[in-house]
């Protein structure tokens, strides 16, 4: 698997480790303006580690900083992972709805000049439609929620024609009675009427009951 520019493999803390440039967020081991970027705390650095291809374009360091895709980010909490999204992406839109990790996400912006912080619910992209550009190469989607296939769904206006959705979809935020294997099919079938499905991917030992997938929008 090829990873995007800015993504590389370093040894950091002592082990051959995902790292991308810029200011540590949460503690991780840094070395030479490298920071680890830790699979256990982030969904796509999982997606990555398990060798999926994401299809994430990263800046070009020769056609200057913030060249890489623009990608929207669902359910970004306090900003570990789209920190690093930032790092090697271009315009980056990072919408979370809960306030106190928001505050947090600021902090993380302050270092990223192409990342904007949106405090808004992925389950009513209207309310940030006259920020979000139209025709984003990348949607990442990490949302615990009912219903997130129908998040992705409703996002999928903001997507160019070949664009990317790189959803981990959580099983027991759907439905915490039932086992991942029944609830996984259920999400896909829904998600499929509006993306076709390129790849899928469980993630542990990463994380428990997540299904990593990867579609473009049909």
């Amino acid at each position: 698997m090829s990873l995007p520019k800015g993504i590389e493999r370093r040894d950091l803390g002592g082990s051959d480790r995902l790292a991308t440039r810029g200011e540590p967020v949460y503690g991780e081991p840094t070395s030479e303006g490298w920071r680890a970027w830790d699979p256990n705390r982030s969904k796509l650095g999982a997606m990555l580690e398990t060798g999926m291809e994401t299809g994430l374009a990263g800046s070009d360091p020769e056609a200057g900083p913030y060249t890489g895709d623009t990608v929207l980010y669902l359910g970004a909490a306090s900003g570990t992972t789209v920190g690093h999204v930032a790092d090697f992406a271009g315009p980056t839109y990072a919408v979370e709805f809960a306030p106190r990790p928001v505050r947090d996400l600021v902090g993380v912006a302050e270092d990223r000049p192409n990342l904007f912080p949106l405090l808004k619910d992925a389950r009513t992209p209207e309310s940030y439609a006259h920020v979000v550009e139209s025709g984003v190469d990348a949607i990442v989607q990490d949302v615990a929620t009912r219903g997130q296939a129908d998040v992705a769904l409703r996002n999928r206006e903001f997507l160019r024609e070949d664009g990317r959705l790189l959803a981990a979809i959580k099983a027991r935020s759907e439905d915490v009675t039932r086992e991942p294997d029944e609830v996984f099919p259920e999400v896909l079938e829904r998600l499929e009427e509006g993306y076709e499905v390129l790849g899928t991917e469980r993630l542990e030992p990463y994380h428990d009951d997540h299904l990593a997938v990867v579609a473009r929008p049909r």
